[in-house]
C-alpha cells in the first residue's frame, strides 16, 4: 500500500507558478511511476503528467504540454509537477497517484491504484 501527500496549492494569479509536490511511503518509492491528475468542478479527472520510475520517460496532457514539468527525486520518495504559465482553466482539485504494479508510465486513470487527499489550485484572471 502507497500513502500519497501532496502539497503546494494555492491561490495565483493567472500567468503565474507554482510547485506541487507529492511525498509517498509505503513501498519502494524508486520502483513505480507516477502521475498527476485534476479535476475541475463540474468536470470529470482528467490526465495532467506521468514520469517513470527512473525518469527518463514523462507524458504530459495536451493542454498542459509545455508548461507543466513532472519530475521525481527517487531519494526524498517525492514527484514534483512544477506549473508555469498557469491559466484560469487550470483551476483544479490536483492529485497526485502512483503505479505501485509497474515502473512503466501511463496515462489512464485505471493504471494508477493509489491516489493522494488532492490539493486545490485556483488560477484567477
Amino acid at each position: 500500500q502507497v500513502q500519497l501527500v501532496e502539497s503546494g496549492g494555492g491561490l495565483v494569479q493567472a500567468g503565474g507558478s507554482l510547485r506541487l509536490s507529492c511525498t509517498a511511503s509505503g513501498r519502494t518509492f524508486s520502483s513505480y511511476a507516477m502521475g498527476w491528475f485534476r479535476q475541475a468542478p463540474g468536470k470529470e479527472r482528467e490526465f495532467v503528467a506521468a514520469i517513470s520510475w527512473t525518469g527518463r520517460n514523462t507524458y504530459y496532457a495536451d493542454s498542459v504540454k509545455g508548461r507543466f514539468t513532472i519530475s521525481r527525486d527517487n531519494a526524498k520518495s517525492t514527484v514534483y509537477l512544477q506549473m508555469n504559465s498557469l491559466k484560469p482553466e487550470d483551476t483544479a482539485v490536483y492529485y497526485c497517484t502512483a503505479r505501485a504494479d509497474s515502473g512503466v508510465a501511463a496515462t489512464s486513470e485505471e493504471d494508477f491504484g493509489s491516489w493522494g487527499q488532492g490539493t486545490q489550485v485556483t488560477v484567477s484572471s
